[in-house]
């Protein structure tokens, strides 16, 4: 009976430690599903989930990973998954929302939680404050096909008037193919 997990890693950044994580569920027999990785202002996160051929303690398990070499310093959260998939988010439902203005405090909370409010499902999200004081965010939502995106659109742009924010809502399709760059081919 296999087993799946996911877990989290931080650390300072420095190469080498999605390397570790990697060589160690491998050391270990397992078999990585999916992963996500990013740095944010210096420090290292990735979350990604596994499954193993035998079950293990979590804190066991969790030990053994960070005793890979590159891991030293790494915080790590593991935790079974019971063989239990997130569910699957449909591409046909998912928008992404841009939201850029003055930075103030606050910004981040007030439009999740406007979304979690609205049940609409973050699936990846970005912030970052611009060398001139703006603070931008960006995000994937999953939006449920019986919503209208027409009022949410309303809704987001009364929203970022409100703080002095410019808000756009945008099938995920429409947002990649105006964003992408081309390539002349010859």
């Amino acid at each position: 009976m296999s087993c799946g997990y996911v877990i989290n890693v931080t650390a300072v950044d420095r190469p080498g430690i999605v390397a570790g994580v990697s060589s160690a569920i491998k050391n270990l027999g397992g078999n990585i599903e999916s992963c996500s990785q990013t740095v944010l202002d210096g420090y290292f996160t990735l979350i990604m989930t596994f499954s193993l051929q035998e079950c293990d303690d979590v804190e066991t398990l969790k030990t053994k990973i960070l005793q890979e070499k590159g891991l030293e310093g790494c915080q790590a959260i593991l935790y079974p998954t019971n063989g239990k998939k997130a569910p699957e988010t449909s591409e046909s439902n998912i928008f992404v929302v841009t939201a850029f203005g003055k930075d103030s405090q606050g910004i981040v909370a007030q439009f999740t939680r406007y979304l979690g409010d609205k049940e609409i499902n973050i699936v990846d999200l970005y912030g970052d404050i611009t060398p001139e004081g703006d603070f931008v965010l960006i995000g994937q939502v999953e939006v449920d096909s019986k919503v209208d995106v027409q009022n949410i659109k309303y809704d987001l742009e009364q929203l970022g008037e409100e703080v002095g924010f410019t808000v756009r809502i945008q099938h995920n399709n429409i947002f990649v193919a105006t964003n992408q760059i081309r390539l002349n081919r010859r």
